[in-house]
């Protein structure tokens, strides 16, 4: 990845920054993050307890003398919600002292480190609210002179093991007289690469059903209590059956999780927002009534495996009920 470059307009100075390695060679770890417009761009990506190098080069844009009160760098984590746009929680806040106040003649470098980083939370970007990093530099103007300043964002993402064992998701659902299956997963934990294995047993069948599909769905809660505020989202669609089933015929599930747009379940980030997935079976009837029973489950990203990125589709339907 090239030098992150930095021209504020109206700024005094210009200012670039590269992050390093410990050998001091550009870093070239990054990930692809999706935009607003749905675009993918390459940032540069860490993860927990990492040491973040790298140089920072000021030039004064002026043929005046360039005095200044000081520079400095500022690695920052903060939540944002889009209830108090303009309003982020900071969680870290690093400060390092580059240069004491003065006068720049010509472009200048200064090194800068921050080791053993507190990045406890993954970066995100949902609906309405966003955990990001970034390193901001400011170049503290002085007199009529205004500040310069940057923002230049990294990503974090944090991995896990599978310690404990998991147990499969059984469960008997139906309308009384009418409809009654059984289905059963798996797992009830998944790794973002993983694939979805069940059946769904047809044990009464009075109903003319046309298809059945399962969706991934995705609750993201910022607040708590009597101010929370959850936005839904079908992540993913998959058609498991066309046409009517028979009383004890079985249907077989495997849904492969990794063309998807998935994060990993985050419950209470510092106490602003979770973000859940559940597991939506949907049967449709001949009059295209809709059918559902949904099952949480929870995602992690395995240690030695980053999260894929893809795109998932969204259904319309009148809704016609839980199981």
């Amino acid at each position: 990845m090239k030098n992150i470059l930095g021209l504020v307009q109206g700024a005094a100075a210009r200012i670039d920054l590269e992050f390093k390695n410990e050998r001091g060679q550009p870093y070239k770890k990054t990930a692809p993050v999706k935009t607003k417009t749905g675009e993918t761009e390459d940032i540069h990506l860490f993860t927990n307890k990492d040491n973040i190098l790298g140089e920072i080069r000021v030039t004064p844009l002026t043929t005046k003398k360039f005095e200044h009160q000081g520079i400095r760098v500022q690695l920052v984590g903060q939540i944002e919600l889009l209830s108090e746009r303009g309003s982020p929680h900071d969680f870290v806040n690093l400060v390092r002292e580059l240069a004491p106040g003065g006068e720049l003649q010509t472009s200048k470098t200064f090194p800068f480190e921050f080791r053993n980083v507190e990045l406890q939370y993954d970066s995100y970007r949902g609906s309405q609210v966003r955990c990001r990093y970034l390193l901001r530099v400011t170049v503290v103007g002085k007199g009529m002179t205004p500040d310069s300043r940057r923002d230049f964002p990294f990503w974090v993402r944090n991995y896990e093991k599978l310690h404990e064992a998991t147990v499969p998701i059984k469960m008997e659902v139906g309308i009384e007289d009418c409809l009654h299956i059984e289905f059963e997963y798996d797992n009830a934990k998944y790794h973002l690469r993983d694939v979805v294995v069940g059946k769904i047993n047809f044990l009464l069948v009075r109903i003319k059903l046309k298809y059945m599909e399962i969706e991934i769905k995705r609750k993201e809660t910022t607040g708590s209590g009597n101010t929370a505020h959850n936005e839904n989202d079908t992540i993913a669609k998959h058609e498991i059956m066309d046409g009517a089933p028979v009383r004890s015929e079985s249907i077989p599930i495997r849904l492969y999780l990794s063309p998807f747009d998935l994060t990993p379940t985050y419950r209470e980030v510092h106490n602003k927002f979770s973000v859940r997935y559940f597991l939506n079976l949907v049967l449709v009837d001949e009059e295209d009534r809709r059918y559902f029973k949904q099952q949480e489950i929870v995602l992690y990203r395995k240690e030695d495996g980053a999260a894929p990125s893809g795109a998932g589709t969204t259904g319309q339907g009148a809704e016609k009920g839980p199981l």
